[in-house]
């Protein structure tokens, strides 16, 4: 019986971070689902249909083999829910600081709660990623920073592509601020 992983987020955008995560996932299990978050309650930044789109881009670039073993979806029910309806055991985190684990052992402690079948495990972010999040790098871009480093290219055509449209738009309803994520 091959181990199905998820790896949840918003992804908002994919970053070299979660790339990582990604790659270092597939010693773990056979089979990884990276599931997007539509979370409507959220402001995302980019639609989800781009996100989806994205994360498809980007996994381009990783081995043949692995990409057979990557499937990429949205979901907007509840975690555990969707791992079942995926036959799966095992949730990925990643995890870059000791500020994060807070969080997401309080997160884990609730999934158990709901579905104890449901394993949870956290891959340490590679140390050259410790400081990359996606709300970084939208706001190091929206003011003229260089995120080369830190997101796959398909995500830098995407921003320098869209950036501007963006900007016009939250500029009017931010009274010209930089925009706040």
């Amino acid at each position: 019986m091959s181990r199905i992983g998820i790896y949840p987020g918003s992804f908002d955008p994919i970053t070299f971070g979660h790339l990582d995560i990604i790659q270092r996932s597939l010693h773990v299990v056979d089979k990884l689902t990276i599931a997007v978050s539509n979370n409507k309650s959220k402001n995302h930044f980019i639609s989800i249909d781009e996100r989806l789109m994205l994360i498809e881009q980007t996994i381009q670039d990783l081995p043949i083999e692995d990409q057979k073993r990557i499937e990429i979806e949205k979901f907007d029910n509840l975690l555990v829910h969707y791992v079942k309806s995926k036959n799966a055991s095992v949730i990925i985190r990643g995890l870059r600081a000791v500020s994060d684990f807070e969080y997401e052992f309080l997160m884990t402690g609730m999934n158990r709660s709901i579905d104890n079948e449901i394993e949870t495990i956290f891959l340490m972010s590679s140390e050259k990623y410790h400081f990359v999040s996606s709300r970084f790098i939208k706001e190091i871009h929206s003011l003229g920073g260089d995120i080369s480093k830190s997101v796959p290219k398909p995500v830098l055509d995407f921003f320098a592509k869209i950036w501007n449209v963006h900007i016009s738009t939250r500029a009017h309803s931010s009274a010209g601020r930089a925009p706040d994520f």
